[in-house]
């Protein structure tokens, strides 16, 4: 109880919040209990959802929040969540339709609310773009992972080592995902195709500004380190985070129109989400989960690799959100099995232990 207390009190507390603002929001929009519950269950829904899409991206989350300073751990979870709930989950879709539709922020609330089939019609429209730029985000953040020749611990020892000889290779995890993004580009009709080329870019060249940044400030860090300075500076990881967290929400947001296209009902569900994940990413750093279970970061890192392929090939077929869920579900369940049956296996085995397999 201490634990779910600590851990998850705020999110527990956020949920009876948001559901407090769907009874009324429900209540007032149907004037009917009957209305009212079926819009509380849908935002339940997709609150299970967005957990269940995101629990790999908890995982990712911790290994980078592993090594920030304490005061940036918790700065994810508070200000950051800002960014998560308010950013992605309400503005947006609002900014999404607002482009396509070429009207005003005013104008673009006012047909979420007044007709919210064609606001869901709008949102969908941009789902090319969308899949180009997330899934070559997404898919960049989990080859890097697995193009490094010095990782000395292999889940998939076969394939993981092959692709560890490649990152010798300068810019070879690019390469492979352009080749990817132009071979599905293929597929789609020819100003489709130029959307989703653009978009694609458009992720890696996020990810490498992103990578960028942290790199320049950890390199200023480490010369005020060398200087004697207290080094308390966890931005560039911070700003990863929160690029990563978007990426990851792209597909829940498109998925969430599956259940309601009502802006309001898929904002609570989903914000629900993403304070759990939050939550979650704060346990795994806390309880030392990554280092207790070996190949856990692993199946994670291979779940982000396939959610990213999923997302560039619906750009040309849609693939439910269930099974993108449960591809993710299975591969971590895997590693998480594989982690505690190494550690039966070899007793003596700890955090500090040799890593290699």
């Amino acid at each position: 109880m201490d634990t779910l207390k600590r851990y998850y009190g705020l999110s527990l507390v956020f949920t009876l919040v948001c559901l407090g603002l769907g009874a009324w929001y429900g209540i007032s929009s149907t004037g009917s209990m009957t209305g009212t519950a079926e819009m509380l269950w849908i935002i339940f829904v997709l609150s299970i959802l967005e957990i269940s899409l995101s629990f790999d991206n908890a995982v990712v989350n911790a290994s980078v929040l592993k090594d920030m300073d304490r005061v940036w751990q918790k700065r994810f979870l508070t200000w950051g969540i800002a960014f998560a709930v308010f950013g992605m989950r309400v503005v947006f879709p609002l900014a999404i339709v607002a482009i396509a539709a070429g009207i005003g922020p005013v104008d673009t609330v006012q047909l979420s609310l007044g007709n919210p089939d064609e606001y869901e019609r709008l949102v969908s429209s941009a789902h090319v773009g969308i899949a180009g730029f997330g899934g070559a985000f997404l898919a960049m953040v989990g080859l890097k992972f697995f193009f490094d020749g010095e990782k000395d611990v292999h889940w998939m020892g076969v394939v993981e080592r092959f692709l560890g000889r490649f990152g010798a290779l300068p810019a070879a995890e690019i390469g492979l995902l352009l080749l990817a993004i132009w071979g599905v580009s293929l597929l789609l009709p020819d100003e489709e195709a130029l959307t989703f080329v653009v978009a694609g870019i458009l992720g890696i060249v996020t990810f490498i500004a992103v990578e960028g940044v942290s790199t320049i400030l950890e390199l200023h860090e480490e010369k005020q380190r060398i200087a004697g300075s207290v080094v308390r500076s966890g931005l560039g990881g911070f700003l990863y985070l929160n690029v990563l967290d978007a990426s990851f929400s792209f597909d829940g947001v498109i998925g969430a129109f599956a259940l309601s296209n009502n802006m309001i009902v898929i904002a609570l569900g989903l914000s629900i989400g993403a304070m759990f994940v939050r939550s979650m990413t704060i346990h795994l750093v806390e309880k030392g989960t990554l280092a207790q279970y070996r190949y856990l970061e692993h199946g994670a890192f291979w779940a982000i690799i396939a959610l990213g392929a999923i997302m560039l090939l619906s750009a040309k077929w849609h693939i439910p959100e269930t099974a993108t869920g449960l591809i993710g579900a299975v591969l971590i369940g895997l590693s998480l099995w594989w982690s505690v049956r190494f550690n039966r296996r070899n007793p003596g085995h700890g955090p500090d232990a040799p890593r290699g397999d």
